[in-house]
């Protein structure tokens, strides 16, 4: 049985940071593509940042670029998302899904999905 957990959400001041980690079982990591997805209250759920399998491709959506990072431990089953810079529109849950070996922007190349973390970034 796959499982991913998130974990290292929580309040935070506007320019401050937070790194999140999602901890994968049932599953050898280094097989998949590893994403990071969020949904703030009332919008669609959005693409944030995807990796590839061996951590040699990385993506971004263009309101994180440059602040955030994503970055993966394979031995650890292990994939990270380092805030830095937060603002107020960071605020969301925050959800990681492993799927698509290369890293894809698309939810539909994502088999399975965690059950998120909120992070709550005040002005």
């Amino acid at each position: 049985q796959v499982q991913l957990v998130e974990s290292g959400g929580g309040l935070v001041q506007a320019a401050g940071s937070l790194r999140l980690s999602c901890a994968a079982s049932g599953l050898t990591l280094s097989n998949y593509g590893m994403a990071w997805f969020r949904q703030a209250p009332g919008k669609e759920r959005e693409f944030v940042a995807a990796i590839s399998w061996s951590g040699g491709y990385t993506a971004y959506a263009d309101s994180v670029k440059g602040r955030f990072t994503i970055s993966r431990v394979n031995v650890k089953n292990t994939v990270y998302l380092q805030m830095n810079s937060l603002k107020p529109e960071d605020t969301a849950v925050y959800y990681c899904a492993v799927g698509d070996r290369e890293g894809s922007r698309s939810r539909a190349f994502y088999a399975y999905w965690g059950q998120g973390t909120q992070v709550t970034v005040s002005s």
